[in-house]
């Protein structure tokens, strides 16, 4: 295990056109002249090139554009960010982190691409992920992975861990995640980072997404601030709100209003968290009832076979890649998906006759957490069973069977909210492991609760500032 002081750290804070600003910090700064949008764009595309060797977070490179950027206003005008390269943006190959085909050029931008440039962002590239999402941490069998900016010989997290290196190391201030079984919430626990998975629907829905039986996967950010993420959502609320949700507008800090809230250490399917993560979260409760907050424990009862049900789940996603996946390349070859891949494709093809049953029971699902939520506001709970691991922990290059029962042991606690639509939100805890990584603690609300998350986490923040990579 790799000790504290030996940790291999890498951040690209400096004096230079981005300072130590978060997203909010510098589109004010270049709306008031400060800073010039451009100038933003050249300074983070060196800040990528300073730490990309030791980091491996990017996928395509954009040059950055030598005059007025950003789409001409919005809260976000000018910030230099990325897109994860599995969401379509017009003129880039979409990767999805896979070797089983060649990527096409996307002839458009895919609608959650135009929702977030609405905001006026600067995109400066794509950013890697793990082969189609599938995994918590962001490695490969053939190329190198991810790595962890607070310590490099830890991971990145997944499947949105390019996006949270990036973010966590100071290259941009905030970048595109998506999340269809922890993968915002992962990589920002990982990676010391504000990480919010909306409400199904509260953004724009993707395409592929539309077409399954069960929508798990919604879009978002990764940020180093509450404000960040609260101004992002707002931002996409402009261009587009579901009116099936209440309204949430910006949210600027925490509310004078006293919370009932759940607690909960070990995960609903009965997987403990370890000691660090427990202290980690129970440290949180305490800090909650200080500032006035009422903590009580909480049971969140679920199906026996919802662990089981999710797998095969995920199996179905991946059997279905292989069968329409000429629609990423012609050339699109399943027997070169990685391990992780085909495991899961294995495993559904033993278990598919289960699919109805798993569908039915994974709905139901939305019972068990509305129970669970009867007179509380929010839940506390771990993001993750246990600390973040080393690298090479969760490479798909780990025979099946291991890797699946190592996954399974880790992401215990995020794919409820995936199943049942709720909004969940990771925050950094105060204490850090053993070897100097963050530790992250989840929030879990009500369909359409963004609102009270971000005042939650707003408090916290205030209340103990966010540890930063540059500051160790």
């Amino acid at each position: 295990m790799t000790t504290f002081e030996e940790r291999a750290t890498v951040h690209a804070f400096r004096d230079d056109a981005l300072g130590e600003y978060d997203a909010v910090g510098l589109a004010e700064a270049i709306r008031r002249g400060e800073v010039g949008a451009a100038e933003a764009a050249r300074d983070a595309a060196d800040r990528v090139r300073t730490v990309e060797e030791r980091l491996r977070a990017v996928q395509v490179h954009l040059d950055p554009p030598a005059r007025a950027v950003g789409g001409g206003g919005g809260a976000l005008a000018g910030v230099p960010t990325f897109v994860k390269d599995n969401t379509d943006y017009l003129g880039l190959p979409t990767g999805h982190g896979s070797a089983a085909f060649t990527p096409r050029v996307a002839r458009r931008h895919a609608p959650f691409t135009r929702q977030f440039l609405s905001s006026g962002v600067t995109v400066l590239g794509k950013t890697r992920l793990p082969e189609f999402g599938f995994s918590p941490a962001t490695e490969y069998e053939g190329a190198e992975p991810v790595r962890n900016p607070w310590n490099t010989h830890y991971s990145a997290g997944g499947s949105s861990g390019g996006s949270a290196a990036l973010v966590a190391a100071g290259a941009v201030p905030i970048a595109h995640a998506n999340d269809g079984g922890g993968s915002i919430r992962i990589p920002a626990a990982c990676c010391g980072l504000v990480g919010l998975k909306p409400t199904r629907g509260r953004v724009v829905t993707n395409a592929q997404s539309r077409q399954l039986p069960l929508d798990i996967v919604s879009d978002g950010v990764v940020s180093r601030s509450v404000r960040d993420t609260a101004a992002f959502l707002a931002a996409a609320e402009t261009h587009w709100r579901n009116p099936k949700l209440p309204p949430l507008g910006l949210v600027e800090g925490p509310s004078d209003r006293r919370l009932r809230i759940g607690f909960l250490l070990d995960s609903p399917n009965g997987v403990p968290a370890d000691t660090a993560t427990r202290a980690a979260v129970t440290e949180t409760a305490a800090t909650l009832e200080r500032l006035g907050h009422t903590v009580v424990p909480v049971e969140l009862t679920l199906d026996p076979r919802f662990t089981e049900d999710f797998l095969t789940y995920w199996g179905m996603l991946s059997f279905l890649l292989g069968v329409t996946g000429r629609s990423f390349g012609a050339d699109f070859d399943r027997r070169r998906m990685d391990g992780l891949s085909r495991g899961l494709r294995e495993h559904y093809l033993r278990s598919w006759r289960r699919t109805p049953g798993v569908l039915r029971r994974l709905r139901r699902t939305r019972e068990a957490y509305a129970a669970a939520f009867r007179g509380l506001d929010l839940v506390l709970t771990p993001v993750l069973a246990h600390t973040t691991p080393e690298i090479g922990h969760l490479s798909p290059a780990v025979p099946y069977r291991d890797l699946i029962e190592r996954i399974l042991a880790y992401v215990a606690f995020t794919p409820v909210n995936n199943v049942v639509g709720t909004p969940s939100i990771s925050v950094p805890a105060a204490r850090a492991t053993e070897a100097g990584l963050p530790i992250g603690v989840m929030f879990s609300g009500r369909p359409g609760s963004e609102r009270t998350l971000l005042e939650v986490a707003f408090a916290l923040e205030a209340d103990r500032p966010f540890r930063r990579v540059q500051d160790l």
